[in-house]
């Protein structure tokens, strides 16, 4: 079903959910929609004019059609209560615990994606506003020790980890962009001022895109990036490459 719906590779543990309800929303609808028809052909031909050649203003007096409006309310309200809101509520309540997660911190600018890793020391480095220059967009306060280690990096790949949860915590340096990843089932608006988390565990390793799911100027059919899913010996390996470059550095 998944694909005869024509749904992107599914490479995430949580999209598994999301397709379910997807297709599920799919079924009432087919349904509904041969349900619809063949009443429509059914009143084409119960009410045709050989049968009824003068209009009868009283109508139908059966309940069957309420029967039928109660019918579909209720197999909706089963795929909200039942499906959609426990789901979401996983998806946005329940989040992994940092210590046992791989954390990033991902900005949107037009029209590009930074992404910033802690360094070995599994923390940020500190950021306050007061220290904005034109060469330090992001506030970093480059002499906190913390910082020294951590990795920032601006148009290059977004890496993760294959089998592990991932946090990221978006914002924004300009307007509003959208971080939308499919083989993820990901999608979360970036707002200017806060730092948004959202969460998956990626399950097969290779190379997806990231799209702007948000008209953001002139350039946002360029704003795109990648996402890159490597084992976790790997990924090890290419951040410990990208440490030590100074604190919190660009590349």
């Amino acid at each position: 079903m998944t694909k005869l719906l024509g749904l992107p590779d599914l490479a995430s543990k949580h999209g598994a959910d999301v397709d379910a309800l997807i297709i599920y929303m799919h079924w009432l609808m087919a349904l509904l929609f041969v349900g619809w028809l063949a009443y429509f052909a059914y009143a084409i031909w119960r009410f045709r004019q050989s049968r009824n050649p003068q209009a009868d203003y009283v109508g139908v007096t059966g309940h069957t059609s309420t029967w039928a409006e109660i019918a579909v309310a209720v197999v909706e309200g089963v795929l909200l209560i039942a499906f959609a809101i426990p789901w979401w509520a996983k998806a946005v309540d329940k989040f992994p615990e940092e210590k046992d997660s791989t954390v990033i911190r991902v900005t949107g600018r037009q029209f590009n994606w930074i992404a910033r890793y802690p360094g070995a020391d599994g923390e940020f480095g500190a950021q306050d506003l007061r220290l904005l220059t034109s060469d330090n967009l992001m506030g970093l306060d480059r002499t906190d020790p913390k910082a020294k280690d951590d990795v920032m990096l601006e148009n290059s790949d977004v890496v993760v980890p294959v089998d592990k949860d991932i946090i990221i915590q978006l914002s924004s340096l300009d307007v509003i962009h959208s971080f939308k990843v499919l083989s993820m089932r990901v999608t979360q608006d970036a707002i200017p001022g806060l730092r948004i988390p959202f969460h998956f565990k990626a399950t097969k390793t290779n190379t997806y895109q990231i799209n702007c799911a948000q008209l953001c100027g002139i350039g946002h059919s360029t704003m795109k990036g990648l996402l890159k899913v490597l084992p976790q010996p790997e990924f090890d390996a290419w951040l410990k490459s990208k440490s030590g470059a100074g604190p919190a550095s660009y590349e």
